[in-house]
């Protein structure tokens, strides 16, 4: 066997076994129900049925705040009941209106269900959102009649934010606020059950609601 053809083998032989890497790798991922380069969580990753990514059931932390119409609200008075909470903020121009959005179908899919499902919005912005803000951001995005958005000081929101591992912080430019994309699914029994960030979608809140409502 000559030189060359003993390097085209070579070259054909490491061909075959890259070849064999890669489509066992890929076999991999999709058996673990992840693509490369997708942190999006599958919709079966959750065992109970639930869309979100599963949360084990671990107790939700409790807190009190003041919503839009200066109600005291607390996240324990809603046992008996499903619960939404996300963190948002009335400024913002671009995720915040459109989960408020996402809710707003979802409730309205769920027509009078939904006066049995808690949804409790927490600012990430203790300077703009005030009353009024609240108020308008609530009607802007048809919510009044849905949901709380629950307000405070830097030191009363900022230990809900470290509860639920959400981050917010003024942008530097002084212009917005950084944050977290958080959507919280609550059981009737206070547990959290689902997680959804970015990939939230009105469907994926009207199944499980419907889920948690039954049971």
């Amino acid at each position: 066997m000559n030189w060359r053809l003993a390097s085209r083998l070579s070259v054909v032989t490491l061909t075959v076994l890259v070849v064999l890497i890669v489509a066992l790798w890929g076999t991999r991922l999709h058996t673990n129900g992840t693509v490369s380069g997708d942190s999006v969580p599958q919709s079966n990753s959750n065992p109970s049925g639930l869309q979100g990514a599963d949360l084990g059931g671990t107790p939700a932390p409790n807190f009190q705040l003041t919503d839009q119409l200066g109600k005291s609200i607390s996240l324990s008075q809603f046992q008996g009941k499903p619960v939404i909470l996300t963190f948002l903020y009335t400024h913002c121009p671009d995720a915040c209106p459109l989960t408020a959005e996402k809710l707003h179908a979802a409730m309205q899919s769920l027509g009078s269900q939904a006066q049995q499902v808690g949804v409790l919005a927490v600012s990430t912005d203790p300077k703009g959102d005030t009353k009024a803000a609240a108020l308008a951001f609530s009607k802007a995005h048809r919510m009044e009649n849905y949901w709380h958005f629950l307000m405070g000081t830097h030191d009363q929101l900022s230990p809900v934010w470290s509860k639920y591992a959400v981050y917010a912080a003024p942008q530097t430019s002084g212009t917005g606020v950084n944050h977290s994309t958080a959507v919280f699914v609550i059981d009737k029994q206070g547990h959290e059950r689902a997680f959804f960030g970015d990939d939230l979608t009105s469907e994926h809140l009207i199944t499980d609601l419907q889920i948690l409502l039954k049971e």
